[in-house]
Formats: C-alpha cells, structure tokens, sequence
C-alpha cells in the first residue's frame, strides 16, 4: 500500500501510539495484540538514511477490534484506507519465521506490542523481495553502511544465515540479486554505491509509470520485473 501522506519516525510512533489507544478502547484490556512493522517503516525505526517511507506494511497478530482502530486512527490522521496493513502475507518474502527473529520495539497502552525486523534479517527480506522500482536495493545498501558506522558491520555470511534462517537456502534469492549484494560488500563505499542505487531505482520507476500510463493494467505483480528488464534493454538500445 503507498500513501501519498509520508510517513516520519516522528509521526509512525503517533500514529502507533494512537493506534493503541483506540485498540483498548475497543477490545477492553484483555485482548493483548501484536504488531511486526516491517519494510519502509523497519527501515525508519532502526536506521538513519530514510528521512520517510511511504510504506506501512505489518504483520498483524490482534483480535478484529484491530481493523476497527486502524480504520478510526486513519480517519483521524486523514490517511488512506489500509494505512497499515499485513498485505505483506500475500508476497513470497513472508514466511512464519519472520516473527521469531524480530526485535522488540515499543508498547502502547499496556496492550499493543509493536516490534520491528533490522540487521541481516531486513536485509534477507529485502533480498527475497529484490523489487529494483522501489527501495530494496539502496535500502539493502543503506543498512550495511548505517551497521558499519555503528561499528557492527554485516558481513555476507550474516546475511546468508539470515536467508537460510528465513528461506532456507541462500539460493532461494536470485542470481542477479545475490551477486549484487555480493558485488556490494566486496566494493564497500556504500555512500556512493547508496547514491547511485537510489538515482537507478527512481529511473526504473519513471520507466514503469509512463509505461503504464501508456498501457494501463497490464503490470501485475507477477510480470513487473520482465516488464522492466525488457523496457530497460529498449531504453538503453536506443541511448547506443
């Protein structure tokens, strides 16, 4: 889901803060919830290169009050319809085990504990998910460079156990994705690998909207990534 309202560390913690409140309200203080954030708004918590995220994906584990006071919370706040939500399910980088290598956040009202993904395990969902039209590449980039300032640097065999701990095999990622990240941390000047990944990704995503604007409903899910690399190849013939 993408919001045109973006989303600050600042103003996430409101609206979880919010989130909970209304939460109690509406279940009474028995009913505790779960809440993984993962994606843009792990990126933001845990990280600094992100001023915002468009993104409010979550694992959701609550009793259907929780519907109830996202929806309340969203019209308050005036965001869109599903402001967060566990879409994230239907995608190939979810799998149980996420919930078991997530990390404790915040909690609110004594009854919705909110936890977050970071380190080599955002980076292996980042991987799995490998979408070059959004942030998962500068993304992966910007972590390994946030963990090196921090002085706990990922290292691929980090990284590859977090996959196999997730996927359970590191070839389960791509070819082409796995040897970029591999490419990545053997160069290691992350400012200008981030740089250049953010400037590429934004070039694929002008690509696949004029494209859609031009032939509406015809991306899917299931064929962006062809439809990309096949408007990629015609872009850069016709730059030769």
């Amino acid at each position: 889901m993408l919001s045109d309202k973006p989303f600050t560390k600042e103003n996430l913690d409101q609206y979880l803060k919010e989130l909970a409140k209304e939460y109690r309200k509406r279940s009474g203080k028995n009913a505790p919830a779960e809440i993984i954030l993962i994606g843009g708004a792990s990126v933001l918590i845990n990280y600094g290169f992100r001023e915002m995220t468009y993104d409010a994906d979550a694992i959701i584990n609550a009793s259907s009050y929780m519907k109830d006071a996202i929806h309340a919370v969203g019209d308050r706040f005036h965001l869109p319809n599903g402001w967060m939500n566990d879409d994230f399910k239907k995608t190939d980088s979810f799998v149980p085990e996420i919930s078991q290598y997530s990390k404790y956040y915040k909690t609110y009202s004594n009854i919705v504990t909110f936890r977050t993904v970071s380190e080599e395990y955002l980076v292996a969902m980042k991987l799995k998910s490998g979408r070059q039209y959004k942030y998962d590449m500068s993304d992966i980039i910007g972590i390994l460079w946030d963990q090196e300032k921090k002085g706990d640097p990922l290292t691929l065999d980090r990284i590859k156990k977090a996959v196999c701990d997730l996927y359970h095999s590191y070839e389960s990622i791509s070819d082409e994705i796995r040897h970029y990240l591999e490419n990545v941390i053997a160069d290691g000047n992350y400012a200008e690998l981030y740089a250049h990944a953010r400037q590429y990704e934004a070039a694929n995503k002008d690509i696949l909207l004029e494209y859609q604007e031009e032939k509406p409903a015809v991306i899917s899910g299931d064929n962006v990534n062809d439809i990309l690399k096949a408007l990629r190849r015609k872009k850069e013939y016709k730059e030769l």
